[in-house]
């Protein structure tokens, strides 16, 4: 019998990969060499889990290989803190790269190749302030104007090059230029600068230098001397890849192939660093790691699993074109991944107090609980059951119509995992308020040894009140109001669209287990959606966040509006 049938059909190739697979079958690389470049300047997003996803993936996929290097050519931006949490969120996304390098580990290298295009007349050093530099830079529409000092001879301009090493002249004073042709309509050509002085001091390498070099000019070189076959960089270093070849061929070195794929844009979300930077300086967030941000760490924090963020990615895809994407696609790869490993529990986020009248004074009763029907190895569990319970007050209804389902004065409602009851009255406040329910049971109905042969239509959840928990849950909304909160027609700020209830804390009550759980644990309250323990809990005080709902509530709104 052919089982071929059976096998999941095989996912079609993107454009990277068929690239790739062309290049390898014409003998331009031997090999799938490619590597993750982020600048240790913030904490990575889910526009970076994209980037790790496709590098890593295609090295994977293929056979080959990936590299993490830092391209750490900015100090006064950048810090080792971010080092360290980079390195940590590639860790836990699932991907463990086959060298780790850095940029300024090539210091020594790139100004040696430096020397050499001054050596021939193929970079000279300028004079030029930075505002003079983009003057004479040039538009779109008009031709740049060649520097002052773009003659100078290779001899002086590697005199000047050795002095503007050895800090011989103040920052910003001097650059290094590549000698290009100030005339190309691609900007980029236009003798662009690949150092300039800058006394910072840098998280790795201190004092050592104080000439760095520019990102263009250290990005292709580093692939290079890695042996990078394939370069993948988001689309915006399309316009760049003519000054990627040229530094390439001039200096005669390994040759990467880039290709350039779109970045990840996300609905009620913004993915500048600068931006998420100016959220966390400005206390609009609590931190890099806040819930609410698209920050790796952050979505860590609220829950998100990185099996979920994976499936986000592969089901997105690799496209050439540039587009924005609901926010509810990440959501529901959650779900699906949680459904299928989040265990069960019982919380009542707004609890009423329901009393079992007939119920024996001081029994507990335990029940067995479910742990996940989507996993039958998960087990099940044992909750206490009392006369005292508490319940979601929206399912309960003193007068309540036709086709509510769930309790109501004079019905009946299964109790999961426990018996049906049925309401015969109810204890108001001096205000009219429902503040107790009362019912009795049917003992001849428990779940799973019911003999009474009644039926009822609805089912709800309980925790039994004198063995509750008090956790504090964090209620999670979108951190924009808006779509496209970096789109402002009429003026203003990103930061004018800023939600202002993305964040609501209340206490609930909790079956017993869930005070035991440890930060990152994942379970589903019942019929609630799924939470996530956070690093702020503690046995005394328990943290809950609120992952995702069940269900995609902004969907539904949406389809409202």
């Amino acid at each position: 019998m052919n089982d071929s049938a059976n096998e999941p059909e095989a996912r079609p190739l993107n454009f990277v990969e068929t690239a790739i697979q062309e290049d390898l079958a014409a003998g331009r690389f031997a090999n799938v060499q490619t590597r993750f470049p982020p600048e240790p300047n913030g904490y990575l997003h889910i526009g970076h889990a994209k980037a790790i996803c496709l590098n890593f993936g295609l090295a994977q996929r293929m056979g080959g290989k990936c590299n993490l290097r830092f391209d750490d050519t900015n100090p006064s931006k950048e810090e080792t803190e971010y080092v360290d949490a980079i390195m940590d969120d590639v860790r836990w996304l699932g991907f463990q790269w086959d060298a780790l390098y850095y940029a300024s580990d090539y210091f020594e290298q790139l100004y040696d190749w430096a020397e050499k295009l001054i050596v021939d007349s193929k970079a000279y050093v300028c004079d030029l302030s930075p505002e003079q530099t983009r003057e004479y830079r040039g538009t779109i529409t008009e031709a740049g104007k060649p520097s002052p000092n773009r003659d100078r001879s290779p001899e002086e301009n590697l005199e000047l090059f050795r002095a503007m090493r050895a800090g011989k002249f103040p920052d910003g004073s001097k650059t290094l230029r590549a000698k290009i042709d100030m005339a190309s309509p691609n900007l980029n050509l236009r003798d662009p600068v690949m150092y300039r002085i800058s006394r910072a001091h840098h998280h790795r390498t201190g004092d050592a230098w104080c000439i760095y070099p520019m990102y263009d000019w250290a990005h292709g070189q580093s692939d290079s001397i890695e042996g990078i076959s394939f370069s993948i960089c988001t689309l915006e270093f399309e316009n760049h890849r003519p000054l990627y070849d040229w530094f390439c061929k001039s200096l005669a070195i390994h040759h990467p192939r880039q290709i350039e794929f779109a970045r990840l844009n996300m609905t009620y979300t913004v993915m500048s660093k600068r931006k998420l930077l100016q959220l966390v300086n400005e206390g609009h967030v609590s931190g890099w790691d806040d819930p609410r941000m698209p920050t790796i760490c952050g979505l860590r924090r609220r829950g998100f699993t990185p099996e979920s963020i994976r499936d986000f990615c592969d089901d997105i895809g690799v496209a050439k074109f540039i587009s924005m994407i609901d926010t509810g696609r990440l959501e529901n790869a959650l779900r699906k991944h949680l459904n299928k490993v989040a265990p069960r529990r019982n919380a009542v986020l707004d609890p009423l107090k329901l009393t079992i009248t007939n119920w024996p004074e001081g029994k507990v009763e335990m029940v067995d609980a479910v742990n996940n029907p989507e996993d039958a190895s998960a087990g099940t569990r044992q909750i206490p059951f009392s006369g005292s319970l508490f319940i979601e007050q929206d399912d309960f209804q003193e007068e309540a119509p036709k086709k509510f389902f769930r309790l109501k004065k004079g019905g009946a409602v299964r109790l999961r995992y426990g018996y049906i009851l049925d309401c015969h009255d109810v204890v108001k406040d001096d205000a009219g308020n429902v503040i107790e329910v009362l019912c009795t049971y049917d003992p001849e109905t428990k779940s799973g040894a019911d003999t009474s042969g009644r039926k009822v239509k609805g089912t709800i959840h309980w925790v039994s009140a004198p063995h509750a928990k008090e956790v504090e849950v964090r209620q999670y909304d979108r951190l924009f109001k808006v779509e496209n909160p970096e789109k402002n027609d009429a003026g203003g700020s990103f930061l004018d669209h800023l939600n202002e209830d993305s964040l609501k804390t209340f206490m609930v009550k909790v079956e017993p287990s869930l005070a035991e759980l440890k930060p990152e644990d994942r379970v589903q309250f019942e019929r609630k959606g799924y939470f996530c323990v956070d690093k702020d809990s503690t046995p005394e005080k328990p943290v809950f966040n609120q992952i995702v709902g069940l269900r995609d509530s902004w969907a539904k709104e949406k389809a409202k509006g």
